[in-house]
């Protein structure tokens, strides 16, 4: 693994207190559906006891967006990873109320789990909805879509796959189209910049950054 994914860490442990409900879901429900790192590969087959794609998600908040997609493409099977505590309590509750079975959670460093738990050439599509755009030139060297963070990205993909981001951010979307654009292995499916995909519920942030009038971007690139 390259020195900078452990030195320089593309998110903050924010201080946020759990609800009750999420509290419970999370003591009652992540012994089943949150999946603990480890530096083994993963054998996707055996968690979901199936051989469906598998589509990872990098940092889903509160996981509302996560579920739903979930929940409309039972044919999937998802991974979503996630270091914030409450979010992955509420999404833990989520997964218990829409019955959901191809939903599992890794709660750590995304980094590291790809890296240690996730073989090369295995998942079919990376949702990256929302980052932490790091606004600060001085924080950019945090954001996660830019290499070699991308080059990481493009491994793990199979042939035909894809990767998917979206912010609110424009200069983050301007800074992480030409990074994707010399990731090895990767190719744009648009011109530019993406249209959105209908099948992409809208997110809190996404709401959010709409009100406070910020233009949200897309980015959409296959695996060759």
């Amino acid at each position: 693994m390259q020195e900078n994914f452990r030195v320089i860490k593309t998110y903050v442990l924010r201080k946020g207190r759990m609800t009750q409900s999420q509290e419970r879901d999370y003591a009652e429900l992540s012994p089943k559906w949150c999946i603990p790192f480890s530096e083994e590969k993963l054998d996707f087959e055996k968690v979901f006891q199936n051989k469906n794609p598998v589509v990872i998600e990098i940092g889903f908040g509160m996981g509302k967006a996560t579920a739903l997609i979930a929940e409309a493409n039972p044919q999937i099977n998802y991974i979503g990873i996630e270091v914030h505590t409450p979010g992955v309590g509420k999404l833990l509750g989520e997964i218990k109320n829409k019955n959901l079975k191809n939903l599992y959670i890794i709660e750590h460093d995304a980094l590291e789990v790809l890296d240690k738990m996730i073989g090369d050439e295995s998942v079919d599509g990376f949702h990256i909805f929302f980052p932490d755009p790091w606004q600060k030139k001085k924080h950019h060297k945090r954001r996660l879509v830019q290499r070699p963070h991308t080059d990481l990205l493009s491994k793990k993909l199979k042939k035909g796959a894809y990767l998917y981001f979206v912010t609110d951010w424009l200069e983050y979307a301007e800074s992480a189209l030409p990074e994707l654009e010399a990731t090895p292995g990767l190719k744009n499916k648009y011109e530019g910049f993406a249209e959105k995909q209908s099948w992409r519920p809208e997110t809190k942030f996404e709401k959010r950054g709409i009100e406070e009038e910020r233009p949200i971007t897309e980015i959409f690139f296959v695996k060759e």
